[in-house]
């Protein structure tokens, strides 16, 4: 599958609202829509996502007639191809992934995924796929310890790339990912990323819109939601929500 084409913006509010406006108006994509500094950027949940100049901020525009639930498998590709973008400039054995899309660095943060979805006009969903990935610097102050790529270069790489070669190979890795899932499914994206995900058989604590749960993780459903065992016994399914692996929330 060939990747689709980058727009690349010196600056803009936020990739994923601006993949938003050309849905709105009509654009069905595929296309990377990437900036090099965001005014507005939007984590998960709303959070502010800080947009410093040398990191990459970048949204896939594409347009599928998949019903809402497996359209959201989309994130799981957005996770596996952002591995294995850093997986070309840093040891791969830091390289993780915690459910259900962001990325790691020996531990610590270095990306993460937004997917926004609507109804196109021309018929099936509108998706906005937005990444930002530390490639320069990692910001100060999140609630996890969070990293960038130039703390953790492999010895033979001198620099992290820039946010337009960063751009254009995030676009070749996820098409790699997009053909497999067209073609194969989403099980063989499913088995790639557990192989990189951690924390999936062990305690874990869920905090959703209105209530924090605590369990055991028990892997995770032929979807990816989480299955999160309780201590009455109970069974819960997750599909979105912030989830701490290992100790409490």
């Amino acid at each position: 599958m060939t990747p689709a084409p980058v727009l690349l913006f010196d600056q803009t509010d936020s990739t994923n609202a601006e993949a938003r406006r050309r849905a709105e108006a009509g654009e069905t994509g595929p296309l990377w829509i990437a900036a090099r500094r965001q005014t507005a950027g939007r984590g998960r949940r709303g959070r502010a996502w800080e947009s410093d100049t040398g990191n990459l901020f970048a949204t896939l525009l594409t347009t599928t007639r998949k019903p809402p639930a497996e359209a959201a498998q989309v994130t799981f590709l957005a996770a596996l191809a952002v591995a294995d973008l850093l997986d070309r400039y840093a040891p791969p054995s830091l390289v993780t992934i915690k459910w259900p899309n962001d990325v790691m660095l020996a531990g610590e943060k270095v990306a993460g995924v937004l997917v926004e979805s609507g109804v196109h006009a021309a018929g099936g969903l509108w998706l906005a796929v937005g990444i930002g990935v530390n490639l320069a610097h990692a910001p100060a102050g999140t609630e996890r310890p969070a990293t960038a790529l130039a703390q953790h270069l492999s010895a033979d790489v001198p620099a992290p790339p820039s946010v337009e070669v960063a751009a254009r190979e995030l676009a070749g890795c996820f098409a790699v990912w997009m053909e497999r899932w067209e073609t194969l499914g989403f099980q063989p994206v499913l088995d790639a990323w557990r192989a990189r995900t951690l924390g999936l058989d062990g305690p874990a604590t869920a905090r959703l819109g209105h209530e924090t749960i605590e369990g055991r993780a028990e892997g995770v459903a032929t979807d990816g939601a989480l299955r999160l065992r309780l201590a009455d016994g109970g069974l819960r399914l997750i599909s979105a929500g912030d989830v701490f692996f290992g100790e409490g929330g």
